[in-house]
């Protein structure tokens, strides 16, 4: 069962190569934008070097007021490196061409053009004010970049110990470094891998847009937390986002 109960997924087998199966319902009047076309987009417009799921077949039906959608995808072969966004059970062990693959994903993904939305401007005007008040200064809210992005790139959207990436449906344009910071914010709780990460993905994340993407990232996580979400993650996102403001403060005062 999927986030909140909106989907449904489930191997498969029969005449034909294994498979998974996904039904996602929603509201007919819902049943349109980002979230309900992300997965066919996906198919339609990433290059295959990207791994993921290959999306086979789709079909769509009503009932009773609801939408539902069924999509039937390669499965990928391995296991999620959780089964949870954040990791809070033990440390992954990851390989070193892994790391590669990533990185070698986070590359190609900007370079795919899309009129698709992950982030929007008027969210972090309004969100991240309210959910850094605590740094004590005038937090910027404007990205220095845009790109696209995966938008949900947490451990549970990850297979190994070969690279498969999970769940494109709510991908698009987000702040340049987005998807490098979400999976640095999710791995707060696992010193070791929060460590792993920054070093593997350092061009990223140390870059002037890579640390306003961990800002943001930080907010959308405490705004969920609020609703009970994630919650685990909260003292530990406080902290990065302190020193995040610190070394953006000292780089503003040396002119950096």
């Amino acid at each position: 069962m999927g986030w909140r109960g909106r989907t449904l997924g489930r191997p498969v087998t029969g005449t034909h190569e294994p498979g998974w199966l996904r039904v996602v319902h929603s509201p007919v009047d819902k049943a349109s934008g980002k979230l309900w076309t992300g997965p066919e987009d996906a198919e339609r417009l990433l290059p295959p070097q990207v791994p993921r799921p290959r999306l086979r077949l789709v079909r769509q039906w009503t009932e009773e007021g609801n939408a539902y959608k069924a999509e039937l995808y390669d499965h990928v072969p391995g296991e999620t490196v959780s089964p949870t966004p954040a990791l809070v059970t033990a440390e992954p062990s990851l390989t070193t061409a892994w790391w590669s693959d990533l990185r070698t994903v986070l590359a190609c993904l900007p370079t795919v053009r899309t009129d698709r939305t992950a982030v929007r401007q008027a969210y972090l005007d309004r969100a991240m004010p309210k959910y850094l008040a605590f740094l004590g200064g005038p937090v910027p809210t404007t990205p220095p970049a845009w790109s696209t992005a995966h938008g949900d790139l947490h451990w549970a959207n990850l297979a190994g110990p070969e690279l498969g990436i999970l769940d494109w449906e709510g991908w698009g344009t987000a702040p340049a470094g987005y998807d490098a910071a979400l999976l640095h914010a999710y791995s707060l709780t696992m010193p070791e891998t929060a460590e792993r990460v920054r070093r593997e993905l350092s061009p990223v994340l140390d870059s002037e847009g890579g640390r306003f993407a961990e800002l943001v990232v930080i907010t959308e996580l405490l705004q969920s937390a609020e609703r009970g979400d994630n919650v685990e993650l909260v003292p530990a996102l406080w902290q990065r986002a302190e020193e995040i403001w610190h070394r953006m403060t000292a780089d503003g005062a040396t002119g950096r």
